[in-house]
């Protein structure tokens, strides 16, 4: 499992370290059953307080990302396939809201952007 720390993020460290578990489970990177590191472990590794860690685990739990099972660790959760498709639409709309702001501080017109998006999911087709 990869995380990266950014002291430049305005999230604060527990929130950078779900959201990257949580892209990795997403992405289909970390599968179903899959163990994380331990809270100890992890905070070790990333250099952070175990408590920042816990935080973290705590809140993927709370959104149904991973389970926690007493004395074995902290594992993927079951993913209803529904509801990850609708998590990853989810992430795909959000991206898609920061280009349209992006586009239009830059005068960009919404067939300029169609005509873009086209070409960039033709690209990626072949």
């Amino acid at each position: 499992m990869r995380i990266i720390i950014s002291n430049s993020s305005p999230d604060p460290i527990y929130e950078q370290v779900g959201k990257q578990i949580k892209a990795q489970i997403i992405s289909g990177e970390l599968q179903e059953g899959d163990s994380l590191p331990s809270i100890r472990k992890l905070a070790q590794e990333l250099q952070i307080s175990v408590i920042t860690t816990k935080r973290a685990y705590e809140e993927l739990e709370k959104e149904g990302f991973i389970d926690t099972v007493g004395g074995k660790g902290c594992f993927v959760a079951m993913q209803n396939k529904e509801l990850l498709k609708e998590k990853k639409m989810k992430s795909v709309e959000e991206q898609l809201s920061e280009a349209v702001a992006q586009a239009k501080k830059l005068g960009i017109t919404l067939p300029e952007l169609e005509q873009m998006l086209q070409l960039l999911f033709n690209e990626e087709a072949e």
